[in-house]
């Protein structure tokens, strides 16, 4: 299993919110690249990058703070927030992102989705945002009837590498992930999951490693990270075991 430091982008700073409210964000870094940096060095493997702003404009937005990103680190960049085009996709993969996450468009458009997973094999991540069970897009600022382990079942043979799960209700709040509906999704589904949202110290870190049994394959950790909880480094050697 493997930890994904967060970078949440918006005004081309590093930030936090609290339940993706955009109204309640705090400012951690003006400078996001230094920050990955430090994740580097810490050992990360993979940096979990969202461009907040992109996800409620439907296109990217903090592009310059994305690339600055890229060229600071040599590690695997995942990136969600507005990306809704084939063309979007391919840009920012030609830019070196390892991995393009598709939230609103899995919901809205599943054919762009399979059909991005068609063009660029072992690229692409489903982002399925939930409140009390049920989808969010459009930067979590809607809620479908659509339940997160049907969406998730959708995608079952379409090819993508990842499913990024999140739980908005314990987003940015350090209330613990929600073990229970991350497990739900990971064994409704043979496509790995990656657990977002709410962790706060390293026994959280540990209870994540023990869903590695039934498909949890990664773990999301931003602001417990940013108020000094615990160290990046720490986090990845808990999940090393």
């Amino acid at each position: 299993m493997y930890l994904l430091p967060a970078i949440d982008l918006k005004n081309g700073e590093c930030v936090r919110l609290e339940r993706g409210d955009m109204d309640k964000a705090t400012v951690f870094s003006s400078h996001p690249a230094e920050r990955a940096k430090s994740f580097a060095r810490q050992g990360a493997e993979w940096i979990h990058v969202v461009d907040l702003d992109g996800a409620f404009a439907g296109r990217p937005v903090n592009v310059d703070a994305v690339e600055d990103i890229l060229k600071a680190v040599d590690v695997k960049i995942e990136l969600g927030g507005g990306i809704r085009s084939v063309e979007s996709v391919r840009k920012w993969l030609d830019k070196g992102v390892s991995r393009v996450i598709l939230g609103t468009a899995a919901l809205r458009d599943p054919d762009f989705v399979k059909k991005a997973c068609d063009l660029f094999p072992n690229r692409i991540a489903v982002g399925i945002d939930a409140r009390d069970g049920k989808v969010a897009v459009e930067g979590w600022a809607e809620t479908s009837e659509i339940t997160d382990v049907e969406l998730a079942r959708r995608f079952e043979d379409a090819g993508v590498e990842a499913i990024v799960y999140t739980d908005i209700s314990r987003d940015g709040v350090l209330l613990g992930p929600n073990l229970e509906a991350t497990a739900a999704v990971a064994q409704s589904t043979s496509v790995p999951v990656i657990v977002s949202g709410g962790v706060s110290s390293l026994d959280d870190i540990r209870a994540c490693r023990a869903l590695a049994e039934k498909n949890v394959a990664g773990v999301i950790a931003g602001r417990a990270i940013y108020d000094g909880r615990f160290t990046a480094a720490e986090a990845i050697a808990v999940l090393k075991g």
